[in-house]
C-alpha cells in the first residue's frame, strides 16, 4: 500500500512544474502595492508556460502569498481568485493545473527569489554576499 501511494508522489513530481507567480508570470513593479494584480505578464511568460504545457506536457502550479487564504478580500475576492481571473485574461487558465499559497510538490520550482542550494557553506556565502549588497 505504502510502494503505491509513493509511486503516485514521484509520478506527479516528475510531470509537476512549481511556478511563483509575483516576479516570474506577473511583473509584481510595484511589490505588494495594494494587494491587487495590477501589472502585465513578464516578457516571454504567456509563451512559456503555454510551451511547458502544451508541448512539454507539464503539469504547472502556480504557487504565491496572494493566495494565502488569511489575506484580506480584494473587491469581494480572495488572492486563488484574483489568479484564476489574470490568467484568464491572458488567455493560460487552461493551462494551469492549480493556484495554491502552499509549495507544491514539483520536479522544480521557478523562483524569482529561490536560491540554489548545494551545501551550507555556499549557501550562508551567498546570503552575506546579499547582504552585502543591499
Amino acid at each position: 500500500m505504502f510502494d503505491k501511494f509513493l509511486n503516485k508522489i514521484e509520478d506527479n513530481e516528475k510531470n509537476q512544474l512549481g511556478l511563483d507567480f509575483d516576479g516570474v508570470i506577473h511583473k509584481n513593479s510595484k511589490g505588494f502595492h495594494n494587494g491587487t494584480i495590477y501589472d502585465e505578464p513578464i516578457e516571454g511568460a504567456i509563451e512559456s508556460i503555454k510551451y511547458l504545457n502544451e508541448h512539454l506536457g507539464y503539469n504547472l502550479v502556480i504557487y504565491s502569498c496572494k493566495a494565502n487564504p488569511g489575506r484580506p478580500l480584494i473587491k469581494g475576492k480572495n488572492g486563488i481568485e484574483l489568479i484564476w481571473d489574470w490568467l484568464e485574461k491572458y488567455n493560460i487558465k487552461d493551462n494551469v493545473k492549480d493556484v495554491t499559497y502552499i509549495k507544491p510538490n514539483a520536479l522544480v520550482y521557478i523562483d524569482d527569489k529561490g536560491m540554489k542550494f548545494n551545501n551550507w557553506d555556499e549557501c550562508i556565502n551567498n546570503i552575506k554576499t546579499l547582504n552585502e549588497s543591499m
